[in-house]
């Protein structure tokens, strides 16, 4: 696991820049960091060493030394490409699965990717051509950013490196800001940095004489397979997911794993055979304190369980740096216990694996199951359900109404992933600002159009898929992890898996009973039935309870009615939310959250 950092050298002082530059990603890679510099581009790499720990340093040439590479993540199926590259007469210099990327792209050219099995963001200079060419992994685990300013194209793995850029203009994009507002990370390729962007999940890009071109490789097909009964895809998904995290243990260090209450890192743990197993929580109240059960699940795997108590103090005073390190602001209160159990893995060892990816890839979320649950609803005529929910969207708030309302919704205009913190109405209440932003279904659309034949529940895993693991899940985990100087695998997030998942029907994904159907009856060969049977609980941080709390709800008070604050929003809506919230009206946590992390992050990179 490694950070990148570089630009098309058109400075004067290019080394001492791209030296700065790789210097504010020192976290990705501790272990060593390399350079390349010509008359055309600069390249800069950290390297955190993992495999081929002697000769694996970066950056990497091929025989020639006309392909320089950087490259941040991990290739699980480099042994047998790299014995198919040498019979086609490519020399290896070092044992690390880097270079095969680098004499795949030579012998393939941009057709390598869809052979690769693993995470990455990487990129490639062709000193001859002059032209740039670099690609993401398949669902977006590593990240990749890119902006053109002042003449420079700036890349890299984190967006706070091209501060340093002396082309680099820092300006906040307000659009994204109310994006954010709704979804609770930023959903959209452009970023909280104007003129900053994401490459997207599946894509390439080329960057040549000034011109930028970008092209997706691949896409998720949900092609659901009649034939096999429950008990061939139990079987099949305990073979394939048994082979992903085999491939997903190759290391030269020690990898260890982390542990919930939950399926997912239950089946992750149990399958891995690593030694250690790590669990934090939150105080004695086991509705936000899971490392009972972790110590109890360890035992009946027979490993060691590490476990942390985070206290509220930890929490609260560890934000702003969470923050610094997120890039963008992430509302996702999880983000935070996610940091400290990663603070604790690093202690002990360098790759730990995670259960990320399987809600989406085999149906876990709660929310899927709502086609079932409201069957019955659902065979009144639409134009009725519709009148029926505008009508009570037009009364007070109440928990019943809000059944009303979204039943009268169809499903792409009331579903945006797993969070919908303020609706377009209310985040325009409480904002100060006129943005050009979007509305929610503007932005969900492209994905729910390729899916439009599908039925409720693939639908919204697609869209899940495609946004909200990748702009919050995947999001935290990658930056919580470097963070820390950890590597961080996911097993369930590998190609096999999802060719597989792919096929299950949707009746053996989400059921009235539960959710990840199938997957659990396959968990359960490797974990206790209480922990495959167990109901989906997500990473439970008692965030609701502490604004309640004086200490804490003045503090977000203070920030609400801060100078900061009055410049975006409407200071007295936002009190009004934190006061209701504490007077027990009603539970504005989320949305409280949501705005508060946006005034941390904006303080730490625009203070």
């Amino acid at each position: 696991m490694c950070g990148i950092v570089g630009f098309t050298n058109k400075i004067d002082n290019a080394e001492a820049v791209i030296s700065h530059m790789m210097d504010s990603i020192r976290h990705r890679g501790p272990d060593s960091g390399g350079q390349y510099i010509d008359d055309g581009i600069a390249l800069g790499f950290r390297r955190l060493s993992i495999i081929d720990l002697s000769t694996g340093s970066q950056p990497l040439y091929n025989e020639d030394k006309t392909l320089v590479l950087t490259f941040n993540g991990e290739i699980y199926n480099y042994q047998s490409l790299r014995e198919e590259l040498i019979a086609a007469g490519h020399c290896f210099s070092t044992n690390t699965d880097s270079e095969v990327l680098l004499h795949g792209y030579e012998e393939w050219g941009k057709d390598v990717l869809p052979k690769l099995r693993g995470m990455f963001a990487f990129i490639i200079w062709n000193s001859v051509t002059r032209e740039i060419f670099g690609a993401r992994d398949f669902f977006g685990i590593k990240p990749m950013y890119y902006t053109q300013m002042g003449g420079s194209f700036i890349f890299g793995s984190e967006i706070k490196s091209f501060l340093l850029h002396p082309d680099f203009k820092k300006e906040l994009n307000t659009a994204a800001l109310e994006n954010y507002l709704t979804f609770q990370y930023s959903p959209c390729e452009e970023t909280f940095f104007k003129g900053v962007y994401k490459l997207l999940p599946a894509h390439w890009f080329s960057y040549k004489d000034g011109e930028f071109k970008t092209e997706r490789y691949w896409d998720i097909n949900f092609n659901a397979d009649e034939e096999p009964d429950l008990d061939e895809w139990v079987k099949r998904i305990s073979e394939t997911f048994r082979d992903s995290v085999e491939a997903h243990k190759i290391a030269d260090v020690e990898v260890g794993s982390f542990l919930s209450s939950g399926v997912d890192s239950s089946y992750v743990a149990a399958v891995a055979n690593v030694d250690k197993t790590f669990t934090v929580g939150f105080g004695e109240d086991e509705k936000y304190n899971e490392i009972g059960y972790a110590k109890e699940f360890s035992k009946f795997i027979g490993k060691e369980n590490i476990s942390k108590i985070i206290t509220p103090e930890e929490y609260w005073s560890n934000f702003p740096n969470i923050q610094y390190h997120m890039d963008e602001p992430l509302a996702d209160p999880a983000a935070i216990a996610l940091y400290f159990v990663c603070k604790l893995a690093s202690e002990r060892v360098k790759v730990v694996l995670s259960g990320e990816g399987a809600d989406e890839i085999f149906g876990g979320y709660n929310i899927y199951k709502e086609p079932d649950d409201v069957a019955i609803y659902n065979k009144i005529p639409r134009p009725i359900r519709r009148c029926i929910g505008k009508c009570a969207s037009l009364l007070p708030a109440h928990r019943g109404l809000n059944f009303l309302i979204r039943r009268g919704k169809d499903l792409e205009e009331r579903f945006i992933g797993n969070a919908y913190i303020f609706s377009e109405k209310e985040r325009k209440k409480i904002l100060k600002i006129k943005t050009d932003a979007p509305d929610a279904v503007a932005i969900t659309k492209p994905f729910y159009d390729r899916v439009s034949d599908k039925d409720s529940v693939t639908k919204m895993q697609y869209l899940d898929l495609n946004l909200w693991m990748t702009g919050d899940i995947l999001l935290k985990a990658d930056k919580m992890s470097m963070a820390n100087s950890l590597e961080l695998r996911v097993p369930f997030l590998d190609r096999k898996v999802m060719a597989l998942a792919e096929k299950i029907p949707t009746r053996y994904r989400v059921t009235k009973e539960n959710t990840k159907f199938a997957m659990r009856k396959a968990a359960l060969a490797a974990c206790p039935p209480l922990t495959a049977n167990k109901k989906k609980l997500g990473f439970p941080v008692p965030i609701r309870v502490w604004l309640k709390e004086d200490e804490y709800y003045n503090k977000v008070k203070e920030a609400f009615e801060s100078s900061r604050a009055q410049k975006f929003f409407n200071t007295d809506r936002l009190v009004e939310l934190l006061d209701q919230h504490r007077d027990g009206k009603y539970d504005n946590s989320r949305k409280i959250w949501t705005v508060y992390t946006f005034l941390v992050w904006h303080e730490v990179y625009f203070g």
